[in-house]
């Protein structure tokens, strides 16, 4: 990627009013995604034919009208969504070129059993060559996502350590990373588990040196827990997940956080259908976009 498209990337991250469309759903979760759109099982018979349902329905996204750089500051892709195209550009260069939005890559392979309240990152032992790759196709940063089901020290510091210790990784291969340890909607002491994630947080944000992250957290219990990483020289932007909240409740939660972002996957998609006009299709989608950026703007 040209420095001058980083630069003025990285200054959108920073400083724009918008959103991050999370449209990274992985071989996992693809089935419920295409299922809520209205696309079903039957549809297809091995994951590159589920992998291509679901390309169209991002292409649908990314192609409407109302999915613009104006509202949305960037899009998290799948890999296979990397390697395809959408009219007749490589997808990263399509949201960038077409519609000004920053391109970012989940890099994670899923999640490890639970262990000491805690599901860390399975082992990613190609990650070196990901990002590279990554690199060449001129994505700007990258998501990783471990969850935090329980209130237990050890594990979340153990979480903590393992994203940034790979933000490192990602760091010196030139991209931006995005740090996620989600905690749990439903975790038991919600509130005790965000307080000293937030600390683990602020303390592997001191380690960092010039370097710079940003941090997608679940929307939290106390209103404004946050500011303190938002403020912190290291640290690009703080986005929100909705973390399984449907969208009015995500949106309300997020008004309340004053210079959180939304990204957003399930809320983003929400009402959207298969069998829907281009014209019903925009339209809803068009509500969603709009309903998320205002929420962001608080």
């Amino acid at each position: 990627m040209p420095v001058d498209d980083f630069n003025q990337q990285l200054d959108r991250m920073k400083s724009n009013d918008g959103f991050i469309a999370a449209l990274d759903q992985s071989g996992g979760s693809t089935p419920k995604a295409l299922g809520l759109y209205g696309v079903t099982e039957d549809a297809w018979s091995n994951d590159e034919e589920m992998f291509t349902e679901v390309h169209n329905m991002r292409k649908r996204i990314m192609t409407s009208p109302s999915f613009t750089g104006e509202r949305i500051l960037g899009a998290i892709l799948f890999e296979n969504t990397l390697d395809r195209d959408v009219e007749g550009r490589p997808s990263a260069d399509y949201l960038w070129n077409e519609k000004k939005v920053v391109p970012f890559l989940k890099v994670d392979k899923g999640l490890q059993e639970l262990k000491d309240g805690v599901q860390l990152m399975k082992p990613i032992p190609q990650l070196d060559e990901l990002l590279k790759k990554a690199k060449a196709k001129n994505i700007f940063g990258t998501k990783m996502r471990s969850v935090i089901k329980e209130y237990n020290e050890g594990g979340i510091q153990t979480v903590v350590a393992q994203q940034f210790e790979m933000g490192k990784q990602i760091i010196a291969a030139g991209l931006v990373p995005i740090i996620e340890p989600e905690v749990d909607i439903n975790c038991p002491d919600k509130a005790k588990a965000e307080a000293f994630l937030k600390a683990a947080i602020m303390e592997n944000l001191n380690t960092l040196g010039d370097d710079h992250v940003m941090l997608k957290l679940t929307l939290p219990e106390e209103d404004n827990l946050y500011t303190d990483c938002q403020n912190h020289k290291n640290t690009v932007r703080v986005v929100a997940l909705s973390g399984g909240y449907p969208r009015e409740e995500s949106n309300t939660r997020l008004s309340r956080q004053k210079g959180m972002i939304a990204s957003f996957s399930r809320a983003l998609s929400e009402g959207l259908n298969v069998n829907q006009t281009a014209t019903e299709f925009d339209k809803m989608l068009d509500g969603s976009i709009e309903s998320i950026f205002q929420a962001s703007r608080t």
